[in-house]
């Protein structure tokens, strides 16, 4: 059965996408960026309370994922902190100014990690030559690669997903963005052996008095009164269609 791994933005949404029945999850803050660096708190609170592998992502900032000489170094510090704590593995990518992995500074996350897995994230669909790129994190020893195909949503890239898959058998190509019950079954069909979902659903504030006339977002139009999380009917739907397929 195709692994599910669900994407998480705090302690809660880790511990429905557990109870859920997710096989692994990708621990992140900030959803409006797509994902940043959890705080030391809740990693700590995370590896405390939830049993199944959770992987931590190493994004320092929103934006792309070529980084200054600070930015790589608060990388390194938060990897050791997550090494420390004694996750199994973490999630992070970074490229060169030409779109190219940054070998050099790859070699230094692998150092760092000790052992972890490591899966890159979706900076591959920023990748100039994704065939290349593919080689290079399989030199490295990279676990899995998380991408959707160089395309808006993984629906869309799935041809180049397949192709990805047919190149190598290593790293693992683990299919993300917009997988959703409703597709599920054009992965598994391509040989999709690993999934990425958000799973998630917008929630109300629990606040009674709402002020519209301030925002605390860049974004004027965000919504300050509802928040996401995970929707653990969603995740246990996927995981019984996982179970079905296969």
């Amino acid at each position: 059965m195709a692994l599910l791994e669900i994407c998480c933005y705090s302690l809660e949404c880790a511990v429905t996408a557990q109870s859920a029945g997710a096989d692994r999850i990708e621990l992140c803050s900030a959803p409006a960026e797509g994902g940043l660096t959890p705080s030391a708190g809740t990693l700590k609170a995370v590896r405390a309370q939830v049993s199944i592998a959770v992987h931590p992502i190493v994004r320092p900032r929103g934006g792309d994922f070529c980084y200054s000489a600070s930015e790589f170094a608060i990388m390194l510090k938060d990897i050791a902190l997550i090494r420390d704590l004694g996750y199994p593995g973490l999630v992070t990518g970074i490229l060169t100014e030409d779109g190219e992995v940054d070998m050099p500074r790859m070699r230094q996350i692998m150092a760092a990690a000790q052992g972890m897995a490591v899966t890159f994230h979706r900076a591959f669909d920023m990748c100039a030559n994704p065939f290349i790129a593919m080689d290079n994190l399989r030199e490295l020893g990279v676990a899995r690669v998380l991408t959707s195909g160089q395309q808006a949503s993984a629906e869309k890239g799935i041809s180049k997903i397949a192709e990805l898959i047919a190149h190598s058998d290593a790293p693992i190509i683990m299919a993300g963005a917009g997988v959703r019950l409703s597709n599920l079954d054009k992965f598994i069909a391509q040989g999709v052996k690993e999934l990425h979902s958000s799973a998630g659903k917008q929630v109300p504030s629990a606040m009674r008095y709402r002020n519209p006339g301030v925002s605390m977002s860049a974004d004027a139009d965000a919504d300050e009164y509802s928040r996401y999380c995970v929707d653990g009917e969603a995740v246990a739907a996927m995981k019984a269609a996982l179970a079905t397929a296969s």
